[in-house]
């Protein structure tokens, strides 16, 4: 029996930017390699951000200009798949030996596109996987997927793929998974309520199949100095609850 050593890595994005980011994965490179990872799962949108709350001056039927400009900043923070964030994560996977699946904000022209991405020692980036249908008001700054990425990855340990978030909660997503057969089920997610829980075990349980759910950490409004409309300023804005099923 092929043995394998997994782990989901409970982080949440810098609110100073996508270098900021990048630079909290790579500090936990002694760790990586020191607990002999095979593969390390992170949550959705790490690099590029998971905006909270922000409704980017969305009306109906207009944008106000700050929502334009809030969207500006936004596409900035984003990165290329071919781009400086990318290779120093192909470095970290061939210094440790890790394979990475991690959630990032991708731009693909002038659209936006939430994304997990797959990077092995051998190779590094081997494969993508966009976001299908990005939920609710996520659809005002993310584009859509297509059939086009729904890779899986033939590791010495296994078959990977992934569903981003409440992907998890399409049916038919699932089963064209089960189909390929994957082995390791990868939940890049900023989900953090209980029923998500539920929802990975489920998962492992139906697609005979290891989950490995990642969810951000992003700590109250408060402690970041901001405010949030209709948010309590003491509440965590993602509570992590990550989980391996």
């Amino acid at each position: 029996m092929t043995i394998a050593t997994i782990a989901a890595l409970q982080i949440g994005s810098e609110p100073a930017g996508k270098a900021a980011s990048l630079e909290k994965v790579l500090s936990r490179e002694t760790e990586i390699k020191g607990a002999g990872l095979d593969l390390l799962v992170m949550p959705e949108a790490l690099l590029g951000g998971y905006p909270k709350g922000s409704d980017f001056g969305t009306r109906l039927g207009y944008r106000l200009p700050e929502g334009r400009e809030d969207f500006a900043r936004y596409y900035e923070n984003a990165i290329d798949l071919d781009g400086p964030e990318v290779a120093e994560l192909e470095a970290l996977s061939q210094r440790t030996g890790a394979t990475l699946v991690l959630g990032v904000i991708e731009r693909g022209g002038n659209t936006l596109y939430c994304t997990a991405i797959f990077i092995i020692p051998e190779d590094g980036l081997v494969a993508k996987h966009r976001k299908l249908m990005p939920t609710g008001s996520e659809r005002l700054i993310w584009g859509l997927g297509d059939g086009s990425t729904l890779p899986v990855i033939e590791t010495r340990f296994g078959t990977l793929g992934a569903a981003i978030c409440w992907e998890n909660h399409m049916p038919l997503f699932r089963a064209a998974m089960y189909a390929k057969g994957v082995d390791i089920w990868c939940a890049p997610t900023v989900d953090h309520r209980d029923v998500w829980r539920s929802s990975m075990r489920h998962i492992a349980h139906e697609g005979r199949c290891f989950v490995v759910s990642s969810c951000q950490y992003q700590p109250s409004p408060k402690a970041l100095g901001a405010k949030v409309d209709g948010w309590d300023d003491t509440r965590d804005l993602i509570a992590g609850g990550s989980l391996i099923a």
